[in-house]
């Protein structure tokens, strides 16, 4: 009889059941990959459980992970504690050392496990002021602790008994897991999300999934401390997805090209990066080449799925992804048959081009609340629609209130915000959570996300604007990186823009300008102003006067994690930018 999943730790043990794979699990070191069979997996994972009980873990306790990058090691303790009865407490590497500080604290973890020396370093600093008895390292580093030191307690297997009872012990309904949220503004919250509600959601996302189960092979990058890749790595375990843990953002293309994966998954900022890398080495061709590059570009831009597009449009289709969109799949691999997009709103131009180029992107919605998944664009059953974040999953009910907002019930729904019932209680009133964001149904089922209601403001006339539209707009265009519109209580809408510089630079030498191609330069120069004018205008047209963006100022950093400027999934940090840009706001309001 098959092993039923109702808890984190089942997933594993159901892999080794099914699937048994070799390569269950594989992160690169020394520049080879190096791999851990499921039943290592397993094994591994029981080890550790019974050293953190020798160091005295007890269920409820909260153990702290902060990892740079997914690797084996982070699964393997995921598992190992979770299976103490303990909890889990994923911690973005990238946040300041103070909110470190905040999360070990307002948690209480008493142990944690951290990637290398420089996540270290920080943790070092604020180490004293918390409840922590040990840290132990994935990395060797020479004078600490080890995970292997926990590995090395677990080798005597007389305690199984005891990690066997501690397992049985666990409910469905336990708290597994604290996720702080990056928080776009204040203090991080810690979501409760118990095994039921993730297993529920993972149990959901794999009936959209086009998987070939115990087969094929997916390239993990996104922080697996955020909920959307932690539940994707989940699924993958679970359908036999041998996975493979690239070494960095920057090292993507070249590790799908090793591995070949057939399934990824990344937010949008990611695939605007990976598109305008693509039609940059476009703009470099000439003649014919060039020509027929752009031909397939714009063909994809017309892309519609299930063949609306008629015969003809197919035919071209299938002649510009055998001259052209081949190449855009090599680039990746060679053998990627879907993407899944999450985390803010995707293009609808990307999801044509890219479905055009064979690499479907399936955009879906959710939050850390909710496990994350709500809805998700499907392939099969003509369940993909574009401008959408397709239909609600399975057993996961939404209904849209008077003002819009989008509300959910369902097994995926969290416990609660750890230690804040006050919170708790504004955004679950009545069995819903209410996730701030805006949102409507078509007639067929589809879910479109209208806007956030938080992010909505009104200009000093009583004229409401909701940023994200016109950003979104605007993000379409190749010179632009990053925008954020501004304007709460003032007398018009404007914005402050990240200039995409990569592209501005290649445009200067295509155009042969006498600009200077510093970040400074490029902000100053007239010429790039009144382009950037002519993209903010063409925008402009699609919105109401009210609406329209009035002003702008470029700025010369590029809006980054580690800056400040954005969230660990890329999303804009608004208080804090507006404030790094109090002087470009004063010139626009009060020049």
């Amino acid at each position: 009889m098959p092993i039923e999943i109702t808890r984190l730790f089942d997933i594993p043990y159901y892999q080794l059941e099914t699937y048994n794979l070799n390569k269950s699990l594989s992160t690169k070191l020394n520049d080879k990959w190096v791999s851990t069979s499921t039943k290592e997996y397993v094994e591994k994972a029981n080890q550790l459980s019974r050293g953190l009980l020798k160091l005295g873990v007890q269920p409820n306790d909260k153990i702290a992970v902060i990892s740079s990058n997914n690797r084996t090691e982070w699964n393997i303790c995921d598992i190992g504690v979770l299976q103490t009865g303990a909890q889990n407490v994923p911690i973005y590497p990238t946040i300041s050392k103070e909110d470190y500080e905040y999360v070990l604290n307002h948690s209480e973890a008493i142990y944690c496990f951290v990637s290398d020396e420089e996540v270290l370093e920080k943790l070092n600093q604020i180490k004293g002021n918390t409840k922590l008895k040990g840290i132990f390292t994935f990395d060797d580093i020479a004078s600490e602790k080890s995970w292997k030191d926990v590995l090395e307690l677990g080798k005597d297997t007389a305690n199984q008994d005891e990690v066997e009872q501690r397992k049985k012990a666990v409910k469905p309904t336990d708290l597994a897991t604290l996720i702080y949220t990056s928080g776009t503004t204040g203090r991080p919250k810690g979501v409760m999300l118990s095994h039921d509600n993730i297993v529920s959601n993972v149990l959901a996302a794999k009936e959209r999934v086009p998987l070939d189960d115990g087969k094929d092979l997916g390239l993990s990058f996104l922080p697996v401390c955020h909920i959307f890749e932690r539940m994707i790595l989940y699924l993958y375990q679970y359908c036999g997805v041998s996975i493979y843990f690239a070494e960095s953002i920057e090292k993507l293309s070249e590790n799908a090209q090793e591995i070949k994966p057939n399934v990824m998954t990344a937010v949008p900022r990611l695939y605007e990066k990976i598109y305008d890398k693509i039609i940059l080495k476009g703009e470099a061709l000439s003649g014919i080449k060039k020509g027929l590059f752009f031909w397939a570009v714009n063909l994809g831009l017309k892309f519609e799925p299930n063949g609306a597009n008629g015969w003809w449009y197919e035919k071209q289709l299938s002649l510009a992804r055998k001259l052209i969109f081949s190449k855009w799949q090599e680039a990746l691999g060679g053998n990627l048959k879907i993407m899944v997009s999450g985390s803010a709103a995707l293009q609808p131009r990307l999801t044509r081009v890219f479905a055009a180029a064979g690499m479907p992107i399936m955009e879906g919605y959710g939050l850390t609340e909710t496990s994350p998944v709500i809805s998700v664009n499907d392939q099969k059953n003509e369940g993909f629609k574009i401008g959408t974040v397709g239909k609600t999953i399975s057993k996961v009910e939404v209904k849209i209130a008077e003002n819009g907002e989008i509300l959910v019930k369902g097994p995926n729904v969290m416990l609660g915000y750890y230690k804040d019932p006050k919170k708790t209680s504004e955004v679950l009133k009545d069995g819903y959570f209410h996730t701030g964001d805006k949102g409507e149904f078509d007639k067929e089922g589809f879910l479109k996300i209208t806007g956030r209601t938080k992010e909505m403001f009104k200009t000093s006339g009583g004229k409401y604007v909701v940023p994200p539209l016109l950003e979104g707009e605007l993000k379409q265009s190749l010179f632009i990186e990053q925008i954020m519109v501004i304007g709460e209580g003032e007398k018009m809408p404007a914005a402050i823009i990240q200039p995409n510089f990569e592209f501005i630079k290649d445009w200067i030498d295509k155009k042969g300008l006498s600009i200077g191609k510093t970040n400074e330069e490029i902000i100053s120069s007239e010429i790039v102003i009144n382009r950037i004018q002519r993209e903010v205008d063409k925008c402009n047209e699609q919105f109401g006067k009210w609406e329209r963006i009035k002003r702008f100022e470029l700025t010369k950093d590029v809006w980054s994690i580690d800056g400040g400027h954005l969230t660990p999934t890329m999303k804009m940090k608004r208080a804090i930018i507006k404030d790094i840009y109090k002087d470009l706001y004063e010139k626009i309001y009060r020049p």
